[in-house]
């Protein structure tokens, strides 16, 4: 299959029967597809990795980039309606016609190497970024980082957002092992951003190993909040008078601090000026961040899939409490933390409503239900599908009432299809 013609639907079908297993870590597959492609990749590539915030971190970099006028690829994942979100090229997603020709190109010289659905992603965006001249390329590493496709990149700088328990079957089951995954990102002689204030040791020893460059917050660069925005200071600039990003919660503070200090060390100081950073951070919007309905804001969709995630996600909702009552539809993966996830959010939600996520892999609404109601006075009703907990939902909210959709984007992405298809008909 190597019609370019072929559509994309089809062409995603058939890269899912690549490989036999979903996700297999390793960069030689990779790297062999790179040699053969023999692609001229962009001047600039910057990686973001890390366990939360990775796609906020992207959009931020992004959009202050290109205000210089460059051309900047970003490539992310998963993502929330649709495939050509992964790719970005001058702000404008990847058309069809731009990936099913990057994935032609790609079937040209793959024989019989079996890439993973997320692989041929990688080398797809890579093919799409060449052909329309990306200057500056801004790839979110999938999953880990030492054995992500991703890494098989070469980056001038990169950024590490922060490190929880996240995808343990893969990456270990305590901090030391994540971190150490994730730090494999690093390279001798280019810097490295952490964005978190608590820094596990895995991070700092392979820095000082390799002879990395460890941006450290409270040290290297720090931050601080006021009533009405926040400033920033790095190793040589401060920023006064910083309006607060368009992306809701508390914890995007710290994302944008980081991306900052990532411009300062990857050789973009001279973007570093508070007018340009308002104008570019205030206008971001994310599909499944925080992302609330425009026609019926009782929605709020946000893909808190893991336990740090989730507790962001109880701050900044218990900082703006609805008049009425908040009910959750929750629907989460099998390598996901259940009662670390429900443990936090149990706090602000008055009536969950649990489904089977759209995957395979995804936990089933009855088990959710079990996890929910053995916590005490929480209660839950179990829907036979994404479509049943919206209806579920709308019938049993009020006016004053809130309703978040959460745990996975594959249930925030078909919800938010699922209620944009019936305001359309």
């Amino acid at each position: 299959m190597n019609d370019a013609g072929t559509p994309i639907a089809a062409w995603l079908t058939r890269l899912e029967s690549l490989s036999a297993r979903e996700i297999d870590l390793g960069l030689e597959r990779v790297e062999q597809l790179l040699e053969r492609l023999n692609l001229e990749l962009p001047a600039t590539v910057l990686h973001v990795a890390g366990t939360n915030g990775k796609g906020s971190c992207v959009a931020m970099l992004e959009s202050i980039l290109r205000s210089t006028g460059r051309t900047v690829g970003c490539y992310t994942s998963p993502h929330v309606l649709r495939y050509n979100e992964r790719i970005r090229v001058a702000g404008a997603e990847a058309s069809d016609e731009d990936i099913v020709r990057a994935f032609a190109r790609i079937e040209a010289v793959r024989a019989d190497t079996p890439l993973t659905y997320f692989e041929y992603g990688t080398l797809a965006a890579l093919v799409v970024f060449v052909e329309q001249g990306t200057e500056i390329a801004i790839l979110e590493v999938g999953m880990g980082g030492r054995l992500d496709a991703v890494n098989a990149i070469e980056p001038q700088a990169s950024l590490i957002t922060n490190v929880s328990l996240d995808h343990c079957d893969w990456l270990g089951d305590d901090i030391e092992s994540v971190a150490f995954e994730k730090a494999g990102i690093m390279r001798a002689g280019k810097p490295t951003v952490f964005g978190d204030r608590i820094v596990p040791a895995a991070i700092t020893s392979r820095a000082a190993d390799i002879g990395t460059a460890l941006i450290l917050p409270g040290r290297d660069y720090d931050w601080s909040s006021g009533s009405t925005g926040w400033e920033w200071r790095g190793a040589s600039h401060q920023l006064a008078g910083l309006e607060r990003p368009g992306l809701a919660g508390v914890h995007q503070l710290g994302n944008a601090a980081a991306v900052l200090a990532l411009l300062e060390v990857a050789g973009f100081a001279d973007l570093l000026q508070a007018e340009r950073v308002n104008d570019a951070l205030t206008g971001i919007r994310l599909d499944g961040r925080m992302q609330r309905l425009e026609d019926d804001p009782r929605w709020l969709f946000d893909v808190a899939h893991n336990p740090a995630a989730a507790t962001a996600l109880e701050a900044t909702l218990r900082a703006d409490p609805p008049a009425g009552r908040t009910i959750a539809i929750l629907g989460l993966l099998d390598d996901k933390d259940v009662a670390g996830v429900v443990a936090p959010l149990s706090t602000v939600v008055d009536q969950w409503i649990t489904v089977t996520a759209d995957s395979p892999r995804a936990v089933s609404a009855e088990d959710l239900a079990k996890f929910i109601i053995e916590r005490p006075g929480s209660q839950s009703i179990v829907a036979g599908s994404i479509a049943d907990a919206i209806a579920t939902a709308s019938t049993l909210a009020g006016a004053e009432d809130r309703i978040l959709v959460t745990g996975s984007f594959y249930l925030v992405g078909p919800a938010i299809s699922e209620l944009y298809s019936r305001r359309t008909q």
